[in-house]
């Protein structure tokens, strides 16, 4: 180890929310370090940024440092830890290492979403070893609420660090891997400098319930329906799949798969094994003939999405399935903060078709796939570590985190959010730099930064609409017929009862009208005469001033 090589710590998403998880660990001397990559996820818009179809992260500090990234290692495939990869993966043409599961959902995406070109993955699963540059990395087996997750133990000349992704402890999980306490005990032997831990649970008390209570209460209901149970699910929730197919089988009902994602996750998961001893799923069009006491639908939907098959079923649009007054829908799933509104517009529309709802206020329908306080502490007992880091959650999450791990006796937990850059080694931990972050959007085909994308704009149109004004001058600038004036988004009429379009017509006119015919040749005073003239007229009629656009033209001379 030269002298003034460091090990450094740079997340660029995921620290300080929740969602779009990017962790860069970099080792060197300050001036050239090399770095790997851990995760590349993305986040869901919020009614904020209207038209944006997900929410990425900022990666121009790699830009400069694209020669010195030496590989990305992805921990298991949620969209907030792979879902980026796709859009960013061309600017950096570094390999990837990924499970099996999570390479095949990558495909199946990339396949449906019709996105060029193939990135390579290097097969990488727990127990697996690797060396990336000057880091060995190796997967530890944990348990979470998608197959094939796992920890990183990722080992450097100045120490260790264990980066958990996203775990819990459940002895009794419906789908491996069970979370191998065994090897993090041999890692906090053999010694662990610091934990990069997942804060998502970190305000809950006591230890989650395990995946298997979640089945035996499923069974329960699907056993005493008397109609239809249709259950919706994360797609990616392999596990509780096959809770739910199972308990239908015992009940002797079949199963119906509605919604494109979870039919793509089940077929990976069939293809690598994970689906065996599971009954084939019927077709839609076989499900109109099925008595209500014999079928079980699972489908997509859970957080609210508008085009997803439960909210179709909801608004009772679907062709060949609906669902009747008696019938049950179980929401096994949580919200995640923001969708409350939506989910709650599609359960209101279910209630009026007559339809039961049960939540995981009613019953154990649900479990989440984070650890809650008493098994964050375990992890802190296997590992001993010298430093925690409180990652992946929102600033109320990594605070209850820091005095957690403060009260368990960690005696450094640094404060850190996206962008900052941690030294962990040598010499004391602290944040001694910061790196440009942020988001960046993809927007149709396209990918950019807020002004870019046009974001601001159409957020003032979605409020105060747009007019659009085309006034032709002949050769002696005078007005050549009438203006067009064309408002969309605005109200019909003003505050006096007189329609809106031709209030604003009256005021171009008289705008432009009222300048001395000498000092119109000026076609740009004109237009911003004709552009404020409007906005004032609107915000005397109705008390917005609207985006206008103005095109004066002259014919002739």
């Amino acid at each position: 180890m030269a002298k003034q090589d460091e090990l450094v710590f740079l997340p660029l998403g995921g620290v300080g929310e929740i969602g779009m998880n990017l962790a860069l660990y970099g080792y060197g001397p300050r001036e050239n370090r090399q770095w790997i990559m851990v995760d590349c996820g993305v986040t869901f818009p919020g009614p904020d940024l209207p038209g944006v179809d997900l929410v990425l992260p900022d990666i121009r500090f790699l830009a400069k440092e694209r020669k010195n990234l030496k590989g990305i290692i992805i921990t298991h495939a949620h969209e907030d830890h792979y879902g980026a990869l796709n859009d960013l993966w061309p600017g950096l043409n570094v390999p990837v290492y990924a499970s099996g599961f999570t390479a095949g959902l990558l495909e199946a995406k990339r396949d449906y979403e019709k996105t060029m070109g193939e990135i390579p993955i290097t097969p990488f699963k727990a127990g697996d070893r690797i060396n990336v540059g000057p880091f060995s990395i190796e997967g530890v087996a944990v348990n979470h609420s998608i197959p094939e997750p796992m920890s990183l133990m990722i080992r450097t000349p100045v120490g260790n660090v264990i980066h958990t992704g996203d775990w819990k402890i459940d002895h009794e999980p419906s789908l491996g891997p069970l979370t191998d306490e065994t090897r993090f005990r041999q890692l906090g032997d053999e010694g662990v400098l610091a934990l990069m831990c997942d804060s998502t649970n970190a305000l809950r008390d006591g230890v989650s319930p395990s995946e298997k209570d979640v089945s035996e209460s499923l069974r329960k209901i699907i056993e005493d329906a008397e109609g239809r149970v249709a259950v919706t699910t994360f797609s990616s929730n392999v596990g509780r799949i096959r809770t739910v197919a199972e308990a239908a089988e015992a009940a002797g009902r079949e199963v119906l798969l509605l919604g494109s994602s979870l039919k793509r996750v089940v077929d990976v998961a069939r293809d690598i094994g994970l689906m065996e001893g599971i009954k084939p799923f019927i077709a839609e069009d076989e499900y109109g003939y099925i008595p209500r006491d014999k079928v079980v639908v699972i489908l997509t939907g859970s957080q609210g999405e508008p085009r997803a098959a439960l909210a179709k079923l909801a608004r009772d649009e679907m062709r060949n399935v609906a669902l009747a007054a008696g019938d049950i829908v179980v929401f096994s799933s949580r919200a995640i903060p923001g969708n409350e509104k939506a989910i709650q517009d599609i359960k209101n529309g279910l209630i009026e078709q007559g339809i039961h709802i049960v939540t995981d206020a009613e019953a154990l329908v649900h479990v989440s796939g984070h650890p809650r306080r008493n098994e964050l502490q375990k992890m802190y007992e296997w590992t001993r570590p010298k430093i925690v880091v409180p990652v992946h959650g929102e600033a109320t999450h990594l605070t209850a985190h820091k005095e957690l791990a403060e009260q368990s006796g960690i005696s450094i937990v640094p404060r850190v959010r996206n962008g900052d850059i941690l030294r962990l080694a040598p010499g004391p931990a602290e944040v001694i730099g910061e790196a440009p972050h942020g988001r960046i959007f993809k927007d149709g085909t396209l990918i950019g930064d807020f002004d870019e994308m046009g974001i601001g704009e159409r957020k003032k149109l979605s409020y105060v609409g747009h007019v659009a004004v085309n006034v032709v001058l002949d050769a002696r600038y005078d007005i050549v017929g009438d203006p067009d004036v064309v408002a969309i988004g605005l109200p019909a009429y003003d505050d006096e009862g007189d329609e809106m379009e031709d209030t604003l017509f009256d005021a171009v006119v008289s705008a432009i009208e009222s300048i001395p015919r000498a000092r119109r040749k000026d076609l740009d005073m004109l237009q911003e005469a004709a552009r404020r003239a409007v906005r004032a007229a609107a915000n005397q009629g109705w008390g917005k001033k609207p985006l206008v656009t103005v095109f004066v033209t002259r014919t002739g001379g």
